[in-house]
């Protein structure tokens, strides 16, 4: 495995500087935003395709600091009721693919997207329960209208430019939000869908990242380590369908936190032990969004704990069996 951060949290300032100060804290990889909701602060793709001087400069810098790129991360709703919406996010994602083809890189991360509820929405639905039966129909038509053809599409299109790993983060409020979806998803579409496996999302649905990755297997193509906190008193009294924003921490039922402030020690290391057991060898890429900690500290406490927890060197055999 190998130690990674999502350079979104420093957008504030340039590639360098980020890569500069990653690589003193001995980070290996960089997830790199380009497009979406991430943005395009250190990775525009427009600009880097129609300027191979460009294009190698940003090369140029990341073998500077002996990097690799873990992923091109794109998250979006391409799918989005309201097609100009869509259409944004869906030139991003393809601009993200020929991008990546230029760079080499065979992977991106995104989201699975949400529609709406029928061709005349104007925001996206998410279904969370069966009854009234009205949901099931929605979700029907979301998934065989909207959902799998569009992603059937976009896989065509990827592979056709050299990217064969579509990595959608388990996301509440979108389709694809837990195993099931997940693996639903993936039946559908294509062995070129997997996930970008991201605890803090799984922990406050109630879900045991362990079991999930267990569950899981193969299809999951990348890692982010970013922890969840439940508030017992919180939510006990609301649940965990909490709508108040995410800055309200004393009154929410969970927060994200830093990796170690939610889970401890002894379950971030089962963490990497299960994805050890499924022969994930790749990216454990830092998302920090700790409402509680400036960036640097909460990624500085991220890496310390996850360098403490990660396994990095190859087993070796078995002397003893």
């Amino acid at each position: 495995m190998k130690l990674g951060v999502f350079t979104v949290l420093f957008g504030d300032r340039s590639l360098e500087e980020t890569l500069k100060f990653l690589k003193a804290q001995g980070v290996q990889m960089i997830e790199i935003g380009c497009g979406g909701f991430p943005g395009k602060a250190h990775c525009d793709p427009k600009v880097l395709l129609a300027d191979d001087t460009k294009r190698k400069e940003f090369q140029d810098v990341i073998a500077k600091y002996g990097m690799e790129i873990s992923a091109l991360s794109c998250h979006g709703n391409p799918i989005h009721p309201d097609k100009a919406i869509a259409k944004k996010f869906d030139d991003d994602l393809h601009d993200c693919v020929l991008l990546a083809e230029k760079l080499g890189i065979h992977q991106i991360n995104t989201f699975s997207g949400c529609p709406g509820d029928c061709e005349d929405s104007k925001y996206p639905n998410w279904v969370t329960c069966p009854w009234p039966e009205d949901f099931l129909a929605i979700l029907d038509w979301q998934w065989n209208e909207k959902l799998i053809p569009y992603w059937k599409s976009f896989v065509q299109f990827a592979k056709a430019h050299g990217v064969d790993k579509i990595a959608f983060e388990l996301h509440p409020g979108f389709c694809v939000y837990n195993t099931e979806t997940m693996l639903r998803i993936r039946e559908a579409v294509g062995p070129e869908i997997g996930a970008n496996l991201d605890p803090s999302h799984l922990i406050w649905q109630g879900m045991d990242p362990v079991m999930v990755i267990r569950k899981l297997g193969d299809a999951i193509f990348h890692f982010h380590a970013k922890d969840t906190k439940i508030d017992a008193y919180n939510t006990a009294v609301t649940g965990v369908l909490d709508t108040k924003p995410y800055s309200d921490e004393l009154n929410r039922s969970w927060i994200f936190r830093s990796v170690g402030y939610g889970l401890d020690t002894a379950k971030w290391k089962d963490i990497m032990s299960a994805l050890r057991k499924v022969g994930y060898d790749y990216a454990v890429s830092i998302e920090h969004e700790d409402s509680l900690m400036s960036n640097q500290e909460g990624l500085c406490k991220a890496i310390a704990n996850l360098k403490e927890t990660m396994i990095f060197e190859d087993r070796t055999s078995m002397f003893w069996a």
